[in-house]
């Protein structure tokens, strides 16, 4: 994704004071959790709109998958996701946190939905608070993109259990048919510098 300038003739240099923010999602761990909170912030301060977050994922740890749902829960703006390329694991459930309209995905790109997993080793009892621990997040995480796409909180669950919890692969046709994807492109960003001269 990238952004175009329009500069009035009128202007002779052009030179913004901050550039518009578009952040970019490639890996769920603890830098990059860091890293997204610290973009959306800054977003807020150079003057645009809407915060674009493009998505190009295998996916990651859940947790940072959470602090990053926390950011934009919590942004003052409104966030357009965007997927160019692929949106697996935590990256689907991030895409479904666009604002409503503002869910972009490229035609050819492609959406992975499947259980979260914790691979515990060790003790007996560590690993069932392992499972609860898992079983939890997925009624979470699932109950979040079903409410986020305008579905019944069970929607998504329901449909992993039809599919024995195997990965699930879709297409972007798919994505709209489920409501995860609004537009079936990959947005720009336009900037327009003009000048205006008024005689009164």
């Amino acid at each position: 994704m990238k952004w175009t300038t329009k500069v009035s003739g009128l202007i002779k240099d052009v030179e913004l004071r901050k550039s518009p923010i578009i952040v970019r999602v490639n890996k769920f761990d603890e830098k990059s959790a860091k890293e997204f909170n610290d973009g959306i912030a800054k977003a807020h301060s150079t003057g645009q709109k809407v915060i674009p977050v493009v998505i190009d994922s295998y996916g990651g740890e859940v947790y940072s998958l959470m602090s990053m749902i926390s950011a934009i829960k919590h942004s003052e703006l409104p966030v357009a996701t965007i997927i160019e390329g692929k949106a697996m694991s935590c990256g689907a459930i991030l895409f479904s946190f666009g604002e409503e309209g503002k869910r972009y995905m490229d035609p050819n790109a492609t959406v992975m939905i499947h259980d979260v997993s914790s691979g515990q080793l060790g003790k007996v009892e560590e690993v069932k608070a392992s499972a609860a621990e898992t079983e939890r997040l997925n009624k979470i995480v699932y109950k979040m993109m079903a409410q986020n796409c305008g579905k019944k909180d069970d929607y998504f669950m329901k449909l992993v259990d039809k599919k024995k919890h195997a990965d699930w692969f879709l297409d972007a046709n798919e994505c709209k048919e489920h409501g995860l994807a609004n537009h079936l492109r990959v947005p720009k960003i336009s900037i327009a510098v003009d000048v205006s001269i008024d005689f009164e």
